[in-house]
């Protein structure tokens, strides 16, 4: 058996995931003097639940600011200004993913010394049909097309388009010499097969596989998703015409396509599982070594400027504020590494940023800044720059909750050669078994090629004969980051949007090789719709 093909809907391009905002207000001002606020043109309430929803492109990685203005629309003047402002909300996109049951209710604010109300939103992902179908095909009595064997048959899967026109959306392998092949299960996004539209045209071309590329073509038959999920039956047996007209052919001529099995999963995504209350545990581990230079010097990595942030701090808060919106506590432990610490100048490889070894945790990002801050006033730097202590204390971690209701991330940032290579691939091995991804940022102008062993996109780590079973490493350099202007807020988006992209994947891995299914989304507080139209709410 030969497999061909360049085309792998699995490994495509997957589209941004869409989601669909709700909005709600309670308690509005009532700027009205004979009525209720308006906050559609007609209705009179203080309470209104908006028809009108907000479709967005959500990215995990991207830490996407909204901005919500409230009016009571009084004219029918298209000018803002003449609009009685009712008050305004901020918030990002992942806080309210992130958000208990995905609902998020703030207050309104920005009339001083007013109440405002509160404004009430629910995210919900929209399907964009993310069915997985798989499907097993044979065929029997195909023309034989090689002049020394008989045919070597393959089927390409074609989508029709609006236009008439047809996309290919997958290949099967090869069956080598024979007429009657039966090809092996293959899975395909619904999506790619027929974008929706279950009745869409699809049409499956039979080919007879040349060394050369020139493949013969043997015919081809029609059908639709709609007609496939009927599953094995008399309507799935298709002829295979090379003509239009193939009726001056006797029966036993004819050559048929049959499809064996069929059936239909729903492909989990990383929204499912954060709506039905997976949390994700953000863990930092900060490079202590006496590479770093003095703290006190302007060209120490670890220095602490009155006027800006080091690599250090950029690289924590620019992943830290993404990733705490889906950490309801908003509590992380937060680890040192090589330094020597007081009263005894012993050498440690994880100690809490915090001084409290019971309770490593941290206040949100700007308390792991604090703790940070502080450790750099009390501590040595010093070294080795082990790896494995570290990775192992959040692998203990993440060893006590393996049944997807917890995912844990551990941010390491360093500025140099990892002492402990030998060590910490036997950690990262054993960390794939577990609900568990790393990001390593490397700060400085140090070589780290090294580090790109531990980031198995092209070969998987390992140790000792074992095989990572997942790929839960993420390298990067800050430098290749770095805004050439100096702004140091584009150079954290650009890190944390490379960084990040891959954890919703490794999340699902995970999930998927445990067969661990996303739990029904969390219960939110519900409200009553009324018809009120269209409002002018601003983003």
């Amino acid at each position: 058996m030969a497999t061909i093909g360049d085309f792998d809907p699995l490994n495509s391009t997957v589209p941004a995931t869409k989601i669909e905002l709700t909005v709600s207000c309670r308690n509005l001002l009532d700027m009205d003097t004979f009525s209720k606020s308006d906050p559609e043109v007609i209705d009179n309430t203080l309470n209104p639940d908006f028809v009108r929803k907000f479709v967005l492109d959500f990215f995990f990685e991207e830490k996407q600011n909204l901005r919500f203005d409230v009016y009571n629309v009084d004219t029918r003047s298209s000018n803002i200004s003449k609009h009685d402002f009712l008050g305004q909300m901020f918030c990002t996109l992942g806080e309210i993913i992130g958000s208990t049951g995905s609902r998020l209710e703030r207050t309104l604010s920005g009339i001083p010394g007013k109440k405002c109300g509160n404004i009430i939103f629910t995210a919900e992902e929209l399907s964009n049909c993310r069915d997985i179908a798989t499907m097993q095909l044979c065929a029997n009595k195909l023309d034989k097309k090689d002049f020394f064997g008989k045919s070597d048959p393959f089927l390409v899967f074609y989508r029709s388009n609006e236009d008439g026109t047809f996309t290919i959306c997958h290949k099967t392998e090869v069956i080598k010499n024979t007429l009657n092949p039966v090809w092996q299960p293959f899975t395909i996004p619904v999506r790619a097969l027929c974008n929706g539209d279950y009745d869409r045209t699809v049409k499956v071309d039979v080919y007879d596989w040349d060394r050369n590329g020139s493949h013969d073509f043997i015919g081809e038959f029609t059908t639709s998703y709609r007609e496939f999920s009927r599953g094995q039956s008399q309507f799935n047996v298709y002829e295979v015409k090379k003509e239009k007209n193939r009726e001056h052919l006797q029966p036993a001529t004819l050559k048929h396509v049959t499809l064996l099995s069929f059936k239909v999963e729903s492909e989990y995504t990383f929204v499912d599982f954060i709506r039905g209350g997976t949390q994700l545990n953000f863990t930092v581990a900060i490079d202590f070594t006496a590479s770093n230079g003095n703290p006190s010097q302007p060209t120490s990595l670890h220095y602490m400027s009155p006027y800006q942030m080091n690599a250090y701090a950029m690289a924590l808060k620019a992943v830290g504020e993404i990733i705490q919106d889906y950490d309801s506590d908003k509590m992380f432990p937060a680890y040192g590494f090589g330094a020597k610490l007081p009263p005894d100048g012993k050498i440690s490889h994880v100690f809490p940023l915090n001084s409290n070894s019971e309770n490593p945790n941290c206040v949100g990002i700007e308390g792991v800044l604090e703790a940070y801050f502080q450790s750099l006033r009390t501590v040595q730097l010093y070294g080795p720059t082990n790896f494995a202590p570290v990775i192992n204390q959040v692998a203990r971690c993440a060893e006590d909750v393996t049944d997807g209701s917890q995912y844990f991330v551990l941010l390491m940032i360093t500025d140099g050669v990892i002492s402990d290579m030998v060590q910490t691939k036997e950690a990262v091995v054993n960390a794939a078994a577990l609900p568990m991804s790393i990001i390593i940022v490397g700060v400085g102008p140090a070589e780290f090629d090294a580090m790109e062993e531990l980031d198995g996109d092209e070969v998987r780590v390992s140790s000792k004969g074992r095989i990572a079973e997942r790929d839960i490493v993420q390298f990067v350099p800050f430098r290749d980051y770095i805004d050439r202007q100096g702004n140091q807020v584009l150079s954290m988006a650009r890190l944390a949007k490379d960084v990040l992209a891959e954890i919703p994947e490794q999340l699902l891995g995970f999930m998927k090789t445990r067969d661990i299914g996303p739990q029904p989304a969390l219960p939110t507080s519900t409200t009553t719709t009324a018809p009120l139209g269209l409002n002018n709410l601003c983003i």
